[in-house]
């Protein structure tokens, strides 16, 4: 799908789930500013809501869109919009926004040859969105924060492809 096409097809998924949560942008290609857009994803830190029969906050919104996996609750959701593309759905906390809205940002081999790679060097290893070295347990509010750990200069997500 065209650029434009999915930028205002994922504005609008925001808007409809931003009352629901306390944090929400647009990340992977998208937020790269490509071309061609295969799917829409977006992270977000959601208000808490309830699931099953009664249904609420993000859940109700999520959950009238076609299931192709993950179940409410989880950390990463995937939908078909009526548009016809898919919606990916990451759910991140307050300490992991950072980190989850970086690697999601992509692409793939930006969040693993340049950040993995990075934290792999530093004798760290990622786990639940926290970097990990031995009992020292790192979060990233902020996807500056992260660059800033790994000693990288932060690149704007158009130039991370």
């Amino acid at each position: 799908m065209e650029y434009e096409k999915a930028l205002k097809i994922a504005t609008k998924v925001k808007e409809q789930l931003a009352p629901h949560c306390y944090r929400i942008e647009i990340a992977g290609s998208i937020r790269r500013k490509k071309a061609e857009v295969n799917d829409i994803e977006i992270v977000a830190i959601a208000k808490t809501y309830d699931v099953g029969l009664f249904h609420s906050g993000i859940a109700s919104i999520i959950n009238g869109w076609v299931k192709i996996k993950g179940e409410l609750p989880c950390k990463y959701t995937q939908r078909m919009l009526p548009e016809g593309i898919k919606l990916d759905i990451f759910f991140a906390e307050e300490h992991t926004w950072g980190m989850v809205y970086a690697l999601r940002t992509g692409s793939a081999r930006f969040s693993h040859k340049v950040l993995a790679n990075s934290w792999v060097r530093k004798g760290f290893k990622s786990v639940g969105n926290y970097l990990w070295k031995g009992e020292y347990t790192r979060g990233f509010r902020e996807e500056q924060e992260l660059f800033d750990f790994l000693k990288i200069p932060f690149i704007e997500p158009e130039n991370r492809n």
